[in-house]
């Protein structure tokens, strides 16, 4: 079999490596389950490609992601659930539905995206949802949900904090600007303080947990994400140590010779080099 552009390729080769009888042992025994983390694994990949300015590993690590697309579709395509070719009928005709002043009729053109479309065309998409679960026999949604509740708790911690709080702000609970958020922190902070000083271990955890959505919610309304934010700094403390170690080791020297104060002095060495 021959490399391809065509995306008929990929999945002739997913199917072939599916095969129960001459496939791959390993790729016959993965279900969804086992396959998610490795999806999950490979949008990060695709996240640091972009952060590292890399576009070969860009593209190798967008290919990795597809198959992971391509996978889950042929494993549903064997339960006689969809195919692949059902997963981009339903996103094309997603988008085609969500951006009529792209793809509508003249008015729908002209008139530009209208205040509140969004959310309107999401709400009948859910509607539909409904419907169709009503007539496979299922419960229309799942009971004792709340408004909170589509948020999916597979997201990083930070990245779930950033969507809980851009939910709410829809229905008005909100801070007005980012200032007051400041004072919050602060507050957050001195309960922090109280509890290590006569808390527990849970409930100083379960401040030091308040001070961070709180920091998640200042730097929402400034437009920051703190996924983002925080890998950035992750990079640069690697960077800043890398080049403690490089200097240390220059010296006839490791990390665990060194004192405190010699890791400090080379820290703002590093920094001042940036």
């Amino acid at each position: 079999m021959e490399p391809s552009k065509d995306i008929a390729r990929l999945i002739e080769i997913m199917a072939a490596l599916r095969h129960r009888e001459t496939g791959c042992p390993w790729d016959i025994e993965q279900d969804f389950a086992s396959i998610a983390p490795y999806t999950i694994e490979e949008a990060y990949e695709v996240a640091d490609a972009i952060q590292r300015g890399d576009m070969d590993d860009l593209r190798d690590e967008l290919g990795d992601l597809l198959l992971q697309v391509v996978y889950h579709a042929r494993m549903a395509e064997e339960a006689g659930e969809f195919t692949f070719e059902d997963v981009v009928e339903a996103v094309t005709k997603k988008m085609i539905r969500r951006h009529p002043h792209v793809f509508g009729d003249e008015a729908a053109r002209n008139a530009g995206m209208a205040k509140g479309m969004w959310e309107r065309i999401k709400a009948e998409e859910k509607a539909e949802k409904r419907s169709s679960r009503l007539a496979r026999g299922l419960d229309a949604e799942d009971h004792g949900k709340g408004f909170l509740d589509g948020i999916p708790l597979i997201h990083p911690s930070l990245t779930r904090a950033l969507k809980l709080q851009e939910k709410a702000a829809r229905v008005g609970f909100d801070w007005k600007d980012a200032k007051p958020i400041l004072d919050k922190i602060e507050e957050e902070i001195g309960e922090l303080r109280e509890a290590m000083e006569t808390g527990g271990e849970s409930e100083v955890k379960g401040e030091f947990g308040d001070v961070l959505f709180a920091f998640v919610n200042f730097g929402r309304h400034l437009k920051i994400d703190p996924e983002d934010a925080l890998r950035r700094t992750n990079d640069k403390f690697r960077t800043r140590l890398h080049y403690v170690e490089a200097a240390l080791h220059a010296q006839g020297r490791t990390l665990d010779e060194a004192t405190l104060d010699d890791m400090e002095t080379l820290w703002q060495q590093a920094k001042k080099a940036e």
